[in-house]
């Protein structure tokens, strides 16, 4: 859950670099492997993290190679590619929230 937590305390980049994805390995070790063929949560919002990731990364090669007026990369490109790498981590944090409130939830019913 701390991995999850982590998502929206910092900077996605550094985030989701080695230490939270060995975090979300740990955790998935821990609860013991789903049947073959299965994705499972962690799995899905690791994949999730890395793809936000390279979007990210991207958006900010390209924004350095427009700022240098580099000739091979034009403001639609870039702007494209930043705007697809804001929409991902949103969606990212906004399954972030669901999660959070979903063990809030859980955590405060009666038993």
């Amino acid at each position: 859950m701390d991995a999850l937590k982590s998502i929206g305390s910092g900077d996605l980049t550094t985030r989701a670099g080695a230490s939270s994805r060995a975090q979300i390995t740990g955790l998935s070790e821990t609860k013991g492997a789903t049947e073959a063929g299965d994705t499972s949560f962690l799995d899905a919002m690791g994949g999730a993290l890395e793809n936000v990731n390279r979007l990210q990364g991207n958006a900010t090669k390209l924004s350095r190679e427009f700022q240098m007026e580099s000739a091979d990369v034009g403001i639609e490109e870039t702007m494209i590619a930043m705007q697809k790498a804001s929409l991902g981590f949103q969606a990212v944090v906004q399954v972030r929230n669901k999660v959070v409130q979903a063990y809030n939830d859980i955590m405060n019913m009666n038993v």
